[in-house]
């Protein structure tokens, strides 16, 4: 029998896989074993072949709407890591204290969202701790057309809006150790972040993995996929020629440079830069758009060089 799933968790050589029918576990089948090893992930779709005794196997996997990928972590030679398949958005959360935002963090997962073409959202929580870093951040990213929404889950607030947001979508929710994350999927969702412990701890995904990711169902409708291990995070396959466009706010700029293949960076005559200058724009987003411009412009051998001089 033939019937279709979405993956819900990986580990080893077993996937959760929900159907219609329920969930199964499931392997991998015939040429899908020998890709390379981020051959089925999180969130995608796949044709399954169900057999006796509750036996299923994965034949195929339908062609991804979207890809949220990584530098695979801690090696060398960078490769691809796909971290989830067929995400809606990718929901960026910081706190206003405890820690702090780290604005180089947040426009790294910003580009790496907007180069895979996945719509982003920014949530500040705990604003109970601090208001004063709202406006802040409403100020540089307002520019580049996100939207920043506060919450607390002490207070509660913003809580209806983040809802939402989540409602009837498929969300990764990426921020550093420390945000909220999981305070805030157990304020829309009670008991979600104890179900997203029990699949780790029964799937051997814990919270330190750089690999797993989970995808769990909603009360609200939609789903969140959990991505634990995002700290190296890295700006994978980006074209530096194309950096630019994924700073939303440098957009009206890029014709009033003066050479067509400006980079940003010294050119005389350089729309972006000027228009930085003049406060079009918060200037610290230049700032971070010439650090990862430069990350993608080096080739590995390179890098790997100079970290190890």
């Amino acid at each position: 029998m033939i019937t279709t799933g979405v993956v819900l968790a990986r580990t080893g050589s077993a996937y959760r896989v929900h159907t219609d029918g329920g969930e199964v576990v499931a392997t991998l089948r015939g040429k899908l074993k020998h890709r390379d090893d981020d051959r089925v992930v999180a969130g995608d779709m796949v044709e399954l072949e169900l057999h006796a005794h509750g036996r299923a196997t994965i034949a195929a996997v339908r062609p991804r709407r979207s890809v949220l990928a990584r530098r695979a972590a801690g090696e060398r030679s960078p490769r691809a890591q796909p971290i989830a398949a067929n995400v809606d958005q990718v929901v960026v959360v910081a706190s206003a204290r405890s820690p702090e935002p780290s604005p180089r963090m947040l426009d790294r997962f910003l580009v790496i969202a907007a180069a895979n073409r996945i719509p982003a959202v920014l949530v500040l929580n705990k604003i109970d701790l601090g208001r004063t870093a709202l406006d802040p951040l409403r100020r540089r990213y307002g520019p580049a057309g996100y939207q920043v929404l506060g919450t607390s889950v002490t207070q509660p607030e913003g809580l209806a809006a983040l809802r939402e947001l989540l409602r009837g979508r498929a969300s990764v929710l990426a921020g550093q150790s420390g945000v909220g994350k999981s305070s805030l999927l157990n304020a829309l969702d009670p008991g979600l972040n104890l179900r997203i412990g029990a699949i780790s701890a029964k799937w051997d995904t814990g919270k330190h993995t750089t690999r797993a990711a989970l995808v769990v169902p909603v009360a609200t409708g939609g789903y969140v996929v959990d991505t634990p291990g995002l700290r190296e995070l890295g700006t994978w396959g980006i074209d530096p020629e194309r950096l630019g466009v994924y700073f939303a706010e440098f957009q009206p700029f890029l014709d009033e440079c003066r050479f067509d293949n400006c980079r940003h960076l010294v050119e005389p005559g350089c729309g972006v830069r000027q228009a930085a200058e003049r406060g079009a724009f918060d200037p610290d987003r230049l700032v971070s758009y010439q650090r990862i411009y430069e990350e993608v412009s080096v080739p590995s051998w390179s890098s790997d060089r100079r970290r190890g001089r």
